[in-house]
C-alpha cells in the first residue's frame, strides 16, 4: 500500500536542477522532491507520495495524520524505515 504521509520540511536545495528537500515524518528523515511545490518553505508541512510532496497541509492535520500512522504502527512501514537493519547475508 503507498499512502500519502504528512512531513515538515526542514531543509530546500537543488540537486541536478531539481528544487529537493528533507523532510522530517515524525522522527524519519527523508529526501523529498519538492518540484510541484514552489511556494513551500523550511517548516510548512507537506503530504509527500512516492518521494514528491503533492500538497502542502497544515501543521494541526500533518501532526494529526502522524499520530493516527504510528498507533497503527504503519509510518515506518510506509516509509520503508528498519531503525535496526540487518546485517548482509544475516
Amino acid at each position: 500500500m503507498c499512502l500519502g504521509i504528512p512531513g515538515r520540511v526542514q531543509e530546500i536545495y537543488e540537486a541536478q536542477g531539481v528544487r529537493m528537500g528533507k523532510v522530517n515524518f515524525g522522527g524519519i528523515v527523508k529526501e523529498v522532491c519538492l518540484a510541484y511545490l514552489p511556494e513551500i518553505a523550511v517548516g510548512d508541512y507537506t503530504i509527500v507520495h512516492v518521494g514528491f510532496a503533492i500538497t502542502q497541509v497544515d501543521e494541526a492535520s500533518a501532526l494529526e495524520t502522524l499520530q493516527m500512522f504510528k498507533e497503527i504502527d504503519a509510518l515506518a512501514e510506509e516509509l520503508h524505515y528498519d531503525p535496526e537493519p540487518t546485517a548482509p547475508g544475516a
